[in-house]
């Protein structure tokens, strides 16, 4: 059973003392907040045994999210979100067949939020920590900089597994797209890799050591995000060196384990995208992107997912198994060439 929890914690705007005079004080109620609890509301304290899960939007991946749970080591699993309501609360607390100990999902939709004690001490004692789909420059706008951010940091240091799908997916990286002046599709991207919606964080918001120098992106090949997947990695270049990318399909999960090991479950791909050394050879405001490198720009490892997940690459090292599927992506006057 779900539960809607509504919390107003507060004490009162104003004071009555003797007969009718009114004594003000200042308001202390903190910000009221949406929850959904299904499970036991009080807190289990378990070891998590840690890891990623980096989910290419659309319909989740049941054997990826199985494995998130497995890695709460049946304690508390938190959804947290920006938007929309509780619709992984029954999902992953019943439909999935593993044992935790609760399902909460709350709704941060403000940078006071962030702030809020109550929900901050809630991810200090998560084992598993989720971030739904919408806007990922409102996890950005309402969560960078604050006591939440610095609590999932806390999290990810103890050992937790920390997931996301699509726009939750899209904060997990040390560098990442924010959004902040909307969404940019690749031939936009291409064309001028400085277009004021090119806007990219640097290891300021969320800290997984496994997700250092490295840029997410999601919904991959059904948006056709290839082009402006290469464009993010080329402004990056610029400010570390040899960024690596992990692009993910739609219906596709990326699980990491905590020393680098990769599976991919679902029905699409996942890309693993390395830099070269060399830095583009015309990438400034209002001109088309050129990085060819000897046309060795960026180094692509493919990996299919599968219902049993598809093992094969090593985010610690970010070498793959087999190297005979290494294929080249580089960009020439604002066109993606590859394979």
């Amino acid at each position: 059973m779900i539960r809607l929890v509504c919390f107003f914690l507060w004490l009162p705007a104003c004071l009555w003392i003797g007969c009718g005079n009114l004594v003000s004080t200042p308001d202390l109620r903190p910000a009221a907040y949406t929850a959904w609890v299904t499970g036991d509301t009080a807190d289990v304290q378990t070891q998590p045994l840690g890891g990623l899960v980096l989910a290419g939007g659309s319909t989740d991946v049941d054997a990826a999210m199985r494995w998130l749970l497995q890695r709460s080591n049946h304690g508390d699993v938190l959804i947290i979100r920006a938007s929309g309501s509780n619709g992984y609360n029954d999902y992953l607390f019943s439909r999935l067949g593993e044992r935790v100990n609760s399902v909460e999902t709350i709704l941060v939709n403000t940078r006071e939020l962030a702030h809020h004690a109550d929900i901050v001490r809630k991810v200090r004692q998560a084992e598993a920590i989720f971030f739904a789909g919408g806007d990922q420059a409102n996890y950005v706008n309402f969560y960078r900089a604050t006591p939440l951010a610095d609590a999932l940091n806390e999290r990810i240091r103890a050992g937790a597994v920390l997931g996301g799908t699509s726009a939750g997916c899209a904060i997990l990286g040390q560098i990442y797209f924010s959004a902040l002046h909307d969404s940019i599709v690749s031939d936009e991207a291409l064309a001028n890799p400085f277009d004021q919606r090119v806007t990219l964080g640097y290891a300021d918001f969320l800290k997984h050591p496994l997700l250092a120098n490295l840029i997410t992106d999601q919904h991959y090949t059904n948006r056709n995000r290839h082009g402006r997947h290469l464009t993010f990695l080329a402004r990056a270049a610029a400010q570390t060196q040899q960024p690596r990318g992990i692009g993910v399909d739609e219906k596709t999960a990326v699980c990491v384990l905590p020393d680098g090991k990769t599976l991919v479950f679902g029905q699409g791909n996942a890309y693993f995208l390395q830099a070269a050394a060399t830095l583009p050879e015309t990438c400034t405001p209002g001109k088309p992107l050129t990085w060819k490198a000897g046309a060795r720009a960026v180094r692509v490892v493919r990996v299919a997912g599968a219902e049993t997940g598809t093992a094969g690459f090593d985010l610690r090292t970010f070498q793959p198994a087999d190297p005979t599927g290494v294929t080249y992506w580089y960009a020439e006057n604002g066109q993606l060439i590859k394979p």
